[in-house]
């Protein structure tokens, strides 16, 4: 099957993360994939919210949103209430990534992970995820902390069916006629934090799902990787 930009079905888009593109945060990083990108910030501040005052324990949590014309229409700024999905995106992010952070040993603070986008063509909130993963662990890295809070490594990817063939890491024009969309949340040990799957007309099976679950397994492993490679840069 010919792709939308001539990829390989189990070929990620053009993969870059830079790391620390940000400079006055405590963490952050550009992740790169194709035409989507993503601003990821991490800021931890030595408080936590009044509802958790006095528990011993902190909080994450993360904050998504895209720039007027990252994408190919002009969207309205979020300026005084996020929308649905925008709302969908940040609760995503925050319970992925408290999925790999200890709470209890991150102690009375709060990390808050704001995900920016300024390219918008498919896999916008995998994308956010991954990179936030890495702007954590910079913002460690760089304040000097203990890392032992940091439970696991964990990454998103996008896969879908598209005139019938299994893809990886789909971009907008395949998502927009993918019969079968999914997003993968994953952690590098092989469990799974969220599986969205959704098909866009006739139902698939157990077959069709673990078969993309197979594919994003190979998109996962270089995501994986390349985190790696820029925390350790």
């Amino acid at each position: 099957m010919l792709r939308f930009d001539n990829r390989e079905p189990l070929e990620l888009r053009n993969l870059e993360i830079i790391p620390n593109a940000m400079p006055f945060a405590e963490g952050s990083c550009q992740i790169n994939l194709g035409d989507t990108r993503v601003l990821c910030t991490a800021t931890i501040e030595e408080r936590v919210p009044g509802w958790m005052k006095g528990k011993g324990s902190g909080w994450l949590t993360g904050e998504y949103a895209m720039l007027p014309r990252s994408g190919r229409d002009r969207n309205e700024r979020d300026r005084l209430k996020p929308n649905g999905r925008t709302i969908e995106i940040q609760r995503l992010i925050g319970r992925s990534l408290r999925a790999i952070v200890d709470l209890e040993r991150l102690g009375e603070r709060t990390i808050i992970l704001d995900c920016d986008v300024i390219g918008a063509d498919g896999g916008t909130r995998c994308a956010s995820i991954t990179g936030a993963y890495v702007a954590l662990c910079l913002a460690v890295k760089n304040l000097g902390m203990s890392n032992k809070f940091i439970t696991g490594q964990i990454a998103a990817v996008s896969v879908g069916v598209v005139g019938g063939v299994p893809l990886l890491d789909l971009c907008y024009e395949e998502d927009s006629r993918a019969q079968v969309d999914m997003n993968i949340v994953a952690l590098a040990d092989g469990r799974y934090v969220e599986v969205q799957g959704t098909a866009e007309g006739m139902p698939y099976d157990r077959v069709t799902m673990n078969k993309l679950l197979d594919v994003a397994q190979v998109g996962l492993d270089q995501l994986f990787a390349e985190q790696v490679k820029a925390i350790n840069r």
